[in-house]
């Protein structure tokens, strides 16, 4: 048996993080090209969990490891969106020893080019652990592991559960009560689908879940994968079912950001937004935390359903140069250990286990609900910009979906031009 945190019972996460977030001590950045240790007892590990609850978290594991192993873990700590920026000539320097990363494309990307190490014999361990789809997205072509997981920040359509019982509203099920439950609260004063994509990626989801329902996740992860043409009636089809949507969102979501949506929902200003459980940042915790509630994006075509789930799976993987193998190793071991994984999630309010052994009896409702969708999925996808092309995702998706949000009669020509551009990317 693996205890939970080491916290009095009843304890919520959040209220355990503020009591170890104090404790958390951030190094400063070190510029990109990792450690140059060569201690065999030293292990380096490069970290873009940067918000404070991350780094609590993972100061938390790193400590238990070290107390655990006698060896020491140097951390280097990057902000995300720049090491996700930098990334790729990262690992063709000097990199750290293990690096924290996201599964699906975004490894077998590093992995076809040798830029990063297999860790089958880790997952040897690690049998019966994790679902298979875990397992799948941590694999590369080759059939080898090269990824070990340990949290999850899924996708679903949050909202208020207070809201929805004072005005007699019910989840949907299906297309038709979703735009019906749209079409109700904008009766009520409600803007039914907070909106904010100022930043461009926010507005991925709404792609991402828009084709899962209507193509489903084969067509979608080979959509992103280059092998389909984006000038299809298949792809014209999702921005169609996006521009019947688009009345029921926040005006003018390109000149708001995805913060601001948020607190949209948390004001009771909008009754529904798809996003990831990032959201419980936002929300105060207490009666406001407790009040959020959520429901997977519904049903469009009930030959798909709608049990695929926007999952994006978080882990960490050997660089292609290890200077400390059997480190590496052991500390990748120890972050798919149960242990590790319980306080990980414990700390950081948005990741959820995914080790099927992990004790969920201190879940919250909405922690259980989401975790239960996760275990229960057809199928997991991992968001547009992990499961693509990096260069595909940021230089021709997200001009592609802003310049759908203002224009969104032109959808022809839209998904011509990317078709175009995808040709000039993947090559085929």
């Amino acid at each position: 048996m693996h205890p939970r945190p080491p916290a009095p019972p009843g304890l919520r996460r959040r209220s355990l993080l503020r009591g170890l977030a104090g404790a958390g001590t951030l190094a400063a950045l070190p510029a990109l090209g990792g450690c140059s240790s060569s201690d065999p007892n030293t292990v380096t590990l490069t970290s873009n969990r940067a918000n404070a609850a991350q780094r609590a978290a993972m100061q938390d594991i790193v400590g238990l490891f070290e107390a655990e192993s006698g060896r020491t873990v140097e951390i280097n700590t990057f902000d995300s969106t720049s090491f996700q920026e930098s990334v790729n000539n990262y690992l063709q320097g000097t990199p750290d020893d293990v690096i924290a990363w996201f599964a699906g494309y975004r490894t077998r990307f590093f992995a076809e080019r040798g830029l990063i190490s297999d860790v089958s014999a880790v997952w040897e361990g690690l049998d019966g652990a994790f679902t298979d789809q875990v397992r799948d997205l941590c694999s590369a072509p080759d059939g080898k592991q090269y990824m070990v997981p340990d949290s999850t920040a899924p996708w679903a359509v949050f909202h208020r559960r207070s809201l929805f019982e004072e005005n007699g509203y019910e989840a949907p099920a299906t297309r038709a009560e979703f735009v019906e439950l749209c079409e109700r609260m904008r009766r009520d004063g409600l803007e039914p689908i907070a909106s904010g994509v100022r930043e461009g990626w926010p507005a991925m989801g709404m792609f991402d879940h828009l084709n899962l329902r209507l193509n489903g996740p084969g067509f979608h992860l080979e959509l992103l994968d280059g092998q389909h043409s984006w000038d299809s009636p298949e792809v014209r089809a999702v921005f169609g079912a996006w521009a019947e949507l688009l009345p029921h969102h926040q005006a003018d979501p390109l000149g708001r950001g995805i913060n601001e949506a948020q607190t949209a929902l948390v004001r009771r200003e909008a009754g529904m937004m798809l996003c990831g459980m990032f959201l419980t940042h936002v929300f105060p915790e207490g009666e406001d935390l407790d009040d959020l509630d959520c429901f997977p994006f519904p049903e469009f075509d009930a030959e798909i359903g709608a049990d695929a789930v926007e999952a994006p799976i978080d882990g960490f993987m050997a660089s292609g140069t290890l200077r400390n193998p059997e480190g590496a190793h052991a500390l990748l071991a120890h972050f798919g250990t149960r242990e590790a994984e319980e306080v990980y999630t414990a700390v950081d309010p948005q990741a959820l286990p995914l080790r099927l052994d992990a004790d969920t009896s201190g879940f919250s409702p909405l922690e259980a609900k989401v975790n239960d969708m996760v275990v229960n999925a057809g199928a997991l996808t991992q968001y547009m910009d992990r499961d693509s092309r990096p260069d595909f995702a940021s230089i021709v998706m997200i001009p592609a979906l802003q310049r759908f949000l203002s224009r969104p009669d032109d959808i022809a020509d839209l998904t011509a031009s990317i078709q175009r551009q995808k040709l000039s990317i993947f090559g085929q």
